[in-house]
């Protein structure tokens, strides 16, 4: 099968990238990266790589390898632009998050939107990560106008874990963890019909992250064909949850 994964130029997550990537590759479905324009070989948030403050708070190892294995691959390096999307060839799409200001690019781009809004009218499996649920949260419905969330259950990025990694690197890096003035989970939170009953924030988190082994500290809500997770810690099993509904 095809999964679209589309990226900004910079800053994206390496964990939320390179893990659903080494995963669905591995189970032989063919990945497709799309940039603002054709061509464009993205790169990562470069302090995930070597640590965000004092060598801390950045990817995991087997992340930064999965990462290097991404950046040797074709597909790589053969990205799509976002406008030349069509919907209708692949089979899935997932949205990866990220928060440092390169960003930005992707989670406000009207076309990737656009674009996004007639992948979601078909039906097929749509995953989304951390900041990526802002990409849905303001993609609108056709029909209703509303947002595509509007009546779904969904997690993304909480205000407590947003507001901590600002508040512990503030000091040091600004707005680095700040990507918008509104959290994430508010910005989500308000195009939910009933955001009391709709968003889950999950059990709190620490710093214990998921692994290829243990899904112990992972969260991830599904509903019918969309699959949500919060941060870093969720992505392996939010990337066989997205496995599952491809299989489905």
């Amino acid at each position: 099968m095809r999964v679209l994964m589309p990226l900004p130029d910079r800053d994206f997550d390496v964990t939320e990238v390179a893990v659903p990537w080494r995963l669905l590759t591995d189970a032989g479905h063919q990945v497709t990266f799309a940039t603002e324009s054709a061509g464009t070989v993205p790169a990562a948030d470069p302090r995930l790589l070597t640590g965000v403050l004092f060598g801390k708070l950045g990817a995991e190892d087997e992340a930064k390898e999965f990462y290097g294995q991404l950046r040797a691959s074709a597909e790589f390096q053969a990205t799509v632009a976002w406008a030349d999307i069509n919907p209708a060839a692949y089979d899935g799409l997932v949205l990866p998050g990220g928060h440092a200001p390169g960003m930005r690019q992707y989670l406000g781009s009207a076309v990737l939107r656009d674009k996004v809004a007639r992948f979601w009218g078909l039906g097929r499996p749509v995953g989304a990560i951390c900041h990526g649920v802002i990409v849905l949260a303001r993609t609108r419905d056709a029909e209703s106008g509303r947002s595509v969330l509007a009546d779904r259950e969904t997690t993304c990025l909480p205000k407590y874990m947003e507001r901590a990694a600002y508040l512990l690197t503030a000091w040091k890096l600004g707005r680095y963890y700040r990507t918008y003035p509104t959290y994430v989970e508010d910005e989500v939170k308000a195009t939910l019909d009933v955001p009391g009953k709709q968003f889950r924030r999950g059990p709190r988190a620490g710093t214990a992250r998921g692994t290829a082994t243990d899904d112990g500290p992972a969260f991830v809500v599904e509903d019918r064909n969309y699959v949500s997770a919060r941060w870093p810690g969720d992505a392996y099993l939010f990337s066989r949850r997205f496995l599952a509904a491809l299989k489905s």
